[in-house]
């Protein structure tokens, strides 16, 4: 008797498990947003489809009942609800109300990943800063390939067929990072220079920059292809300042071995940019800044720590989705972070550029994205959203101490994106 009285009641669940689903809500009740991301990612990886509940209590993700992901939100601290099938068709048809500023989308495809980044550890020493994306990407278990200048000009972005593609903290200019004035001198500054120089002669290049501007090229072809790159911090400015001054010589003779040109400033092409336009170049070799489009020297004595915040746009769910993917968060109101580009003076911002988030009382865009070609990509300005000044050679951010950051969560809206089925704008 017992044991048909526990088959029944194994049949009983069952029913229920398969007419239910998994609600991921991701307002201010969410234990950790951050590994909520990882979820999705992983139930993608299991072949279920995930419905992205745009605007729906912060942004919730939604799936069809099933054991493996249950068990996965249980293990990884992630808050959850099973609710039967008839209470998902209600919120299902709250959200398609022409009343309510949210949209479904589903998520059908598993991005593959890529990160632009120094791998040969053994021969490169390790840079004394962290990367946000690596740090995130690893905290909410997605997985991704690490990739660098020799992989991206042997065709790799093609060969593998990488979805989504984020560039580290890189100098797209050759200067390497404009670090000459302080330090120099430092082993690990000195290391990296010769590592760079040895690279690029061996990939056939007299000079780093160089080296670097075919890297970027070859991304803006993997974007027009079809790929959405992703940037941070000095990745952005630089990569467009590296396109802009393609023909020049933008580096003095401590970054190159001889003297930039005399007149580069007027030699720049604007149009060759992603983002960013009529913007000054730094010349001096000894100023941490590469250009005008950077707000970090501008905004000094205007703003403290404890003012400094961002406040992200909202947009038409059922007719702007992609920048309401982007931007989905459970507060919309954002600590702000610095890094040596921490925002993007407006002025120098295309107009054809979409802001997402803005410091309108500084006139600066700290997000910003936009379309070229077949393909998307998205600048975010600053270094660590939990690290407000990060210092060369500080310990990397615990992420287990900010599992609901809505800085990082920016981040890996833009990391699912590419999973989207309802990619394009409507007209």
């Amino acid at each position: 008797m017992r044991k048909i009285i526990f088959s029944i009641c194994l049949l009983l669940f069952a029913v229920q498990a398969h007419a239910s689903y998994i609600l991921i809500h991701m307002d201010e009740d969410q234990r950790d947003h951050l590994k909520a991301y990882g979820i999705a990612y992983y139930s993608l990886e299991k072949g279920i489809d995930v419905d992205w509940l745009l605007n729906y209590r912060g942004g919730s993700f939604a799936m069809r009942y099933d054991g493996h992901i249950d068990n996965e939100l249980r293990t990884r601290g992630v808050s959850y609800e099973v609710i039967p099938d008839a209470k998902y068709t209600s919120i299902i048809t709250k959200i398609a109300s022409p009343e309510e500023n949210m949209d479904l989308v589903k998520l059908e495809k598993l991005p593959k990943i890529a990160v632009y980044s120094p791998k040969d550890k053994p021969h490169h020493p390790d840079l004394p800063w962290d990367d946000a994306v690596t740090l995130v990407l690893n905290y909410a278990e997605i997985p991704f390939d690490v990739i660098y200048d020799e992989d991206v000009l042997g065709n790799v972005l093609a060969e593998k067929e990488y979805d989504w593609l984020h560039l580290h903290h890189e100098d797209f200019t050759g200067q390497y990072g404009k670090f000459y004035r302080s330090y120099k001198n430092a082993q690990w500054y000195m290391e990296q220079v010769r590592y760079e120089e040895q690279r690029a002669q061996s990939l056939g290049y007299e000079k780093v920059s160089l080296m670097k501007l075919d890297v970027a090229k070859k991304f803006k072809g993997y974007v027009a292809g079809g790929g959405f790159m992703f940037a941070m911090c000095s990745a952005t400015d630089t990569y467009d300042i590296a396109l802009s001054a393609e023909g020049t010589d933008i580096c003095e003779r401590m970054f190159d071995g001889d003297a930039a040109h005399s007149d580069a400033q007027s030699h720049l092409h604007y149009d060759r940019c992603f983002a960013f336009h009529n913007f000054q170049l730094s010349k001096d070799p000894m100023q941490y800044e590469y250009s005008t489009i950077d707000a970090t020297d501008f905004r000094k004595g205007k703003v403290t720590e404890k003012m400094d915040f961002f406040t992200l746009f909202e947009f038409s769910a059922k007719w702007d989705p992609i920048p309401t993917m982007l931007t989905q968060n459970h507060t919309h109101v954002i600590k702000g972070f610095m890094g040596q580009t921490t925002a993007f003076r407006q002025k120098f911002v295309k107009k054809d550029v979409l802001i997402m988030g803005e410091n309108k009382a500084l006139d600066e865009a700290r997000y910003i994205h936009g379309e070229f070609g077949n393909g998307f990509w998205t600048f975010y300005g600053g270094h660590d959203p939990e690290d407000y000044q990060h210092f060369v050679g500080e310990p990397e951010t615990d992420l287990n101490l900010h599992p609901n950051s809505p800085g990082y969560r920016l981040i890996l809206n833009n990391v699912l994106f590419p999973a989207a089925k309802k990619r394009k704008q409507k007209t």
